[in-house]
């Protein structure tokens, strides 16, 4: 195993440590904003840096299809194609594919799918999806698995997992070991406790350098989701980091650090960016509402990114309302920063063992709701 992980305190089931990588370290708990195809969205990779990301994802599937893994690799890695020499985790392309409904056939060997661009037929197999990853130079590697929508019937979910589970032993013998790069693992089972185990016991027979919770935040409610993750994280190894995939919401982030969860990734905040919602700390914002038209309060009082710094509510509605690129840049780069204020406000809150305090301000301060008042 060849990507270090370091737990420095412990706060109940909650954990902060630090992950070590060839291209930096990541402080954990810790979110990765989502470059899909090579770049976040509305950003500049110097001012995702300076809303303190440490780590991005990139995704296999968007990338093989454009501009191509090769190309990539001869435009040095993804790192130097998209000019960000931090650490960057890809998934495998499997979620993605799986989700092609009527353009995939899915064997016990792979996935043929239609490319949503072109149309152009593709097959994704295990091997291909570490070899697709290893060109990108990624330094987390996911290794393919199949996500079923939740919720599922019992046999349905087995019968996934126990496939998920040998294409992690091919993916994991496909992986190309290397100093300051890895491989994650990802448990599936849907909401069923003992597919649950089963898939952490093959996944540890298997070894990984972290291990995944995967198929949540797939339909089944924050309820369902934190019921498992009352259990999940901890069947998987205690000395490695474990990354909650596609979640989430600010609540749904603190609700799994308190259960155990090490990392986080969500195309909630830039995505949010580009529709006119902004995240606080007393919940979410529309600006494009008729009652920020003269609105002279910075969007959140105390945040330091450049909209808050700098601009007036009324102002970034008036850039909405006009569509402007500003506006969703702005949007963009606050949403980032504040998801990353909230991870190290949960990373001081373990090393000072005052996180049942922050997360009881944080859940009272978000069901206040945004103040209205001027």
């Amino acid at each position: 195993m060849s990507l270090k992980y370091e737990i420095i305190k412990t706060v109940g089931k909650s954990r902060r440590g630090k992950l070590y990588t060839k291209h930096g370290v990541v402080n954990t708990p810790a979110f990765m904003p989502v470059g899909t195809c090579a770049t976040v969205k509305a950003m500049m990779p110097e001012s995702v840096a300076a809303t303190g990301a440490e780590i991005l994802l990139g995704n296999t599937y968007h990338l093989m299809l454009r501009p191509g893994a090769d190309l990539v690799e001869k435009m040095g890695g993804l790192h130097k194609f998209m000019h960000w020499d931090k650490p960057i985790l890809t998934d495998s392309g499997g979620f993605q594919v799986m989700s092609l409904t009527g353009l995939r056939k899915l064997t016990e060997e792979g996935v043929t799918f239609s490319s949503h661009v072109d149309g152009k037929k593709f097959f994704l197999s295990p091997e291909e999806s570490i070899k697709i990853q290893h060109k990108l130079d990624s330094n987390i590697t996911m290794c393919m698995d199949e996500c079923v929508k939740l919720p599922a019937p019992y046999e349905k979910v087995k019968k996934s997992v126990e496939m998920s589970m040998r294409w992690a032993k091919r993916s994991k013998d496909a992986f190309v070991d290397r100093d300051g790069y890895g491989i994650f693992g990802i448990q599936q089972g849907g909401d069923y406790e003992d597919l649950r185990a089963y898939s952490a016991e093959k996944l540890k027979e298997i070894g990984f350098d972290g291990y995944a919770i995967g198929g949540l935040a797939v339909g089944e409610g924050q309820e369902t989701m934190f019921k498992v993750l009352d259990y999940a994280p901890q069947m998987l190894p205690a000395d490695k980091p474990r990354y909650l995939m596609g979640v989430g919401r600010p609540d749904d982030i603190v609700g799994a650090v308190l259960r155990g969860v090490d990392m986080f990734d969500c195309v909630m905040p830039t995505r949010s960016g580009r529709t006119a919602q902004a995240f606080t700390r007393y919940g979410t914002v529309n600006i494009r509402n008729a009652r920020h038209r003269e609105d002279p309060r910075p969007l959140e009082e105390g945040c330091d990114c450049p909209l808050c710094r700098n601009f007036s509510r009324a102002y970034i509605h008036h850039l909405q309302k006009c569509n402007e690129i500003l506006g969703v840049m702005l949007l963009t780069w606050h949403n980032i920063r504040y998801y990353q204020r909230l991870m190290q406000g949960l990373r001081t809150a373990i090393e000072t063992d005052t996180l049942q305090e922050f997360a009881a301000k944080f859940y009272a301060d978000q069901a206040k709701g945004d103040i209205e008042e001027l």
